[in-house]
C-alpha cells in the first residue's frame, strides 16, 4: 500500500522560499496531489504571478479569492470555499495552498481541517506577521459570535514557505505589525534577540528566520497548546480585546497588549520597572497609543472574558519575571485589567 499523506511531513518549514517549494512539490509524495490556491485581492495582484512563475506544480491550480483581512474569517466564507471544492471534485489528495497573511492562512487551514475530515494545506505567508507567527503552528480558526478565533482546529500545515521577497509588497504599518510579533516572541524566549529587535528599526532576513525557528521549536514541543506554547500568548489576552474594540491591526494591538502585560508583570511577577519603562519608551516611538476610558474598558472586559484563555470565569494572562522568563496562567481580577488598560 502506498502512503501519500504522512504525518511526519507536517510542520516542515522551507526557508528557501518559492524555489524550495518548487523542488519539494516535485517529490514523489506530491505526485498525486491537485491544488487550489486560496488568496485575497491583494495577493492575487502582488504575489500570485511570482508563485506561478516559480512553482511549476501550481501552474494548473485553480484559485479562490476571498475578502482581504479579518473579514474572510467567517463560517460563511468557509462554507463557500467548501462548496467550491465539492463542485470541483476535490478529493483527499487535494491540497489547499494559502497565499496570504494571517487571515488567509487561518481560513485556509480551517477549510483544510474540515474538508473530507482533513486534507493537506501549504501556507505561503505574504506578510511579516504571518511569516514569523500566524502561518506557523497549526492553529486554524474563524471568528464567530463577535469573538476572534472562537471556532477552529489544530491542523498542522504540511509545509510553510518563508520567502522574504513578499515583504517588498508591504506597507510600513504591515511591517510594524510583524515587528511587534517578533518582539513578543523574543520577549518570552531570548534576551539577546529582544535587545537587538528593540534597538534597531530595521528587520533583517536573518532575524525573520530566527524568530520563525523559535516559534517552530516551541510548537513542536507543545503542538496542542497545553504547556510551554502558552508563552506565545504574551500580550494577546489584552491584544485581542483591543483589536476587536478599536479596530487596530492585530500586531499593533498585541504591541499595546504587551505594554499592559508588562505593567502588570511589575506588580505581580517581579519584572523590573526599568524593563517596563524601556519597552514603554520603545513602543511610544513606534505607535500612537490609544487612551482608554473606564467606559471603553467596561466594553472590553466582556471580550476578554470570552477569550479562550479565560478559565471558569477568571481571566488568565502570560506575564514576565524578566525578558526570557515567563509565568503562564496568571489569574487577573477585573480591577487589575482596568488598572493596566488605564496605564496604556
Amino acid at each position: 500500500m502506498r502512503v501519500i499523506y504522512c504525518m511526519k511531513r507536517q510542520n516542515k518549514i522551507l526557508y528557501g522560499g518559492l524555489p524550495a517549494l518548487g523542488r519539494e512539490l516535485a517529490k514523489p509524495e506530491w505526485a498525486e496531489a491537485t491544488y487550489t490556491i486560496l488568496l485575497d485581492e491583494n495577493t492575487f495582484q502582488l504575489c500570485l504571478p511570482q508563485l506561478i512563475s516559480q512553482v511549476e506544480a501550481l501552474q494548473e491550480a485553480e484559485f479562490i479569492e476571498v475578502p482581504a483581512g479579518e473579514d474572510c474569517k467567517s463560517l460563511e466564507v468557509a462554507a463557500q470555499v467548501w462548496q467550491t471544492l465539492l463542485e470541483s471534485g476535490a478529493d483527499r489528495q487535494h491540497v489547499m495552498v494559502n497565499l496570504g497573511g494571517g487571515s488567509v492562512c487561518d481560513l485556509g487551514g480551517f477549510v483544510a481541517a474540515g474538508y473530507k475530515r482533513g486534507i493537506r494545506h501549504i501556507n505561503i505567508p505574504t506578510t511579516l506577521l504571518s511569516m514569523v507567527d500566524a502561518a506557523i503552528g497549526g492553529k486554524t480558526a474563524v471568528d464567530f459570535g463577535g469573538i476572534k478565533n472562537s471556532v477552529g482546529f489544530f491542523h498542522q500545515p504540511a509545509l510553510t514557505v518563508i520567502d522574504h521577497v513578499f515583504c517588498e509588497t508591504l506597507e510600513p504599518e504591515q511591517m510594524l505589525c510583524g515587528q511587534m510579533e517578533m518582539v513578543k516572541t523574543a520577549a518570552v524566549t531570548d534576551t539577546a534577540l529582544y535587545e537587538r529587535l528593540t534597538s534597531s528599526n530595521s528587520i533583517t532576513k536573518q532575524q525573520i528566520v530566527e524568530v520563525a525557528r523559535i516559534k517552530n521549536r516551541i510548537v513542536k514541543s507543545d503542538p496542542y497548546d497545553h504547556g510551554i506554547r502558552k508563552i506565545l500568548n504574551f500580550g494577546h489576552t489584552f491584544g485581542h480585546a483591543i483589536e476587536l474594540f478599536s479596530g487596530l491591526p492585530h500586531g499593533i494591538a498585541v504591541g499595546i497588549g504587551m505594554k499592559a502585560a508588562m505593567y502588570l508583570s511589575t506588580k505581580k511577577t517581579g519584572l523590573a520597572e526599568t524593563t517596563y519603562l524601556s519597552y514603554s519608551k520603545w513602543i511610544n516611538e513606534h505607535i500612537k497609543l490609544p487612551k482608554f476610558t473606564l467606559k471603553d474598558i467596561e466594553q472590553m472586559l466582556p471580550l476578554m472574558h470570552q477569550d479562550k484563555k479565560a478559565q471558569d470565569g477568571t481571566l488568565h494572562c502570560v506575564l514576565l519575571q524578566e525578558i526570557g522568563a515567563t509565568v503562564i496562567d496568571v489569574p487577573l481580577t477585573d480591577n487589575e485589567v482596568r488598572d493596566a488598560l488605564l496605564k496604556v
